[in-house]
């Protein structure tokens, strides 16, 4: 077996990697373990100088890693710049904010002295999917190295040259050798690697099942984990929204990545005073899109990342359509090479259809038409997921009161939902739970040890 690197746009094989062998394995995790002892002394001001110069090091090569991963998974090259830009942001930010986020809190108690210190756990496990390749691996490293952590990544098989290259920015910026180390492993080691004593804590961003997998065999060794898990966020347009303004964030958030993203809008929940606009500019909007080389700067929808993953949305969709959905555009595989799928519309989104209930991880866009903003909350609700939401009102306190009822990790109003390192990020029901970024995400890998003294 081996991680193949496969152009999804054209389906040529870039490169072929064989998965390790059990004593290169250990032979990385010991490395790790040994230098994370080491790497938890450094002082905390020359961790934080060493991830800002890996921030350096992203910006230096941001030509050659966004090229990279648009051959490798088929992100445009506009946005796969934008994304080691963002890993560059979440570095300056933490080396920025590091220290005052694990300066000693002072507590009162009946002590002369009381306080908590936050000290790193270990090494960290990383388990990342390929769909934003660099930044939920940065996401994660940037705050945990500069805890003290260690790190290890096991990435998702599509994407070998990125994980690679991942390991050679932190290298590239001076993190000791084996500080952080990419595994050239199978899904099928990753429970060992959970159970090995040398791993303190495992994070996953990915799908709901790998969630639950990790979750139980982190759970049978009591050790720490937080999990990103799928989305079905609802985009919910009331009847004195910006329609204008609501279409334009409404492409961007759907269609953006090829609509592979958690947190891309996938329910879009329509007052019944505007559906019937909404969908016209939203429709005539989506036909725009043009699938092409996503190395050409004039193509505006990518290939999806894999055949296997666009078979599967394939199916989603007919099966709605075979419910009841209405399909205004799109609804089939692009007759062209590569792994490409043609901006749709389902409209009249329906509970007994897989459209309801399901997340549709593509260029796929679904209406849900209620009567008023009660129901609309109601719909939003009524899913198994809750990760990202937005609301559109021309009246901001009306969108507040409406968002604070979500049930979800964020809730934007009269924005897409994206995430900063300043804000935490997670979700709630079977999006998972814990959080990155902020100071929030950074805590998530520490010990907040008390101290009493007297």
């Amino acid at each position: 077996m081996a991680y193949r690197s496969i152009n999804p746009a054209t389906g040529e094989t870039l490169a072929e990697y064989p998965l390790w062998q059990a004593a290169e394995l250990e032979q990385a995790l010991a490395q790790v373990a040994e230098r994370q002892v080491a790497w938890r002394t450094v002082p905390l001001d020359e961790r934080c100088a060493l991830i800002r110069r890996a921030g350096e090091v992203l910006r230096a090569r941001k030509s050659e890693l966004a090229r990279l991963i648009t051959l490798e998974m088929g992100k445009l090259l506009r946005e796969a710049e934008a994304e080691i830009e963002k890993c560059a942001w979440v570095c300056d930010y933490y080396a920025e904010h590091g220290p005052a986020f694990l300066a000693d809190e002072a507590l009162p108690s009946d002590a002369s002295r009381s306080l908590v210190c936050y000290q790193p756990l270990g090494v960290v496990l990383a388990v990342m999917p390929w769909n934003f390749p660099f930044w939920q691996v940065f996401r994660f490293a940037a705050p945990a190295l500069v805890a003290g952590n260690g790190g290890v990544l096991k990435h998702a098989s599509n994407v070998p040259q990125c994980a690679l290259a991942i390991e050679s920015v932190f290298r590239e910026a001076g993190l000791p050798e084996g500080g952080f180390r990419t595994l050239m492993i199978s899904a099928a080691q990753v429970k060992g690697v959970i159970e090995d004593p040398r791993i303190a804590a495992v994070t996953l961003t990915g799908s709901e099942p790998a969630g639950r997998a990790v979750a139980a065999t982190a759970g049978g060794v009591l050790k720490k984990s937080v999990l990103e898990l799928g989305g079905s966020d609802p985009f919910i347009v009331l009847d004195d929204a910006d329609l204008d303004r609501a279409v334009e964030q409404a492409v961007s958030s759907r269609f953006m990545n090829s609509g592979q993203s958690c947190i891309a809008a996938k329910r879009f929940i329509l007052v019944e005073a505007i559906a019937d606009a909404f969908v016209a500019r939203f429709a005539e909007r989506v036909a725009g899109l043009q699938a092409g080389d996503p190395l050409d700067e004039q193509t505006s929808l990518a290939p999806m990342a894999r055949l296997d993953l666009r078979d599967e949305l394939h199916q989603q969709v007919t099966a709605s359509v075979a419910k009841g959905a209405k399909l205004v555009c799109g609804g089939e595989p692009l007759a062209r090479p590569g792994a490409f799928y043609a901006p749709t519309i389902l409209d009249h989104v329906r509970p007994s259809q897989p459209a309801w209930s399901e997340e549709f991880f593509g260029p796929v866009a679904l209406v849900i038409r209620v009567k008023d903003e009660e129901e609309a909350l109601a719909v939003a609700n009524d899913s198994p997921f809750g990760l990202g939401s937005s609301v559109w009102s021309a009246d901001q306190q009306r969108g507040e009161a409406l968002a604070r009822r979500i049930e979800a990790g964020c809730c934007f109003v009269n924005g897409m939902v994206k995430s900063a390192p300043s804000l935490p990020f997670g979700g709630i029901k079977n999006s998972g739970y814990g959080r990155e970024l902020s100071r929030h995400g950074m805590l998530e890998f520490t010990n907040a040890k008390t101290l009493w003294l007297r």
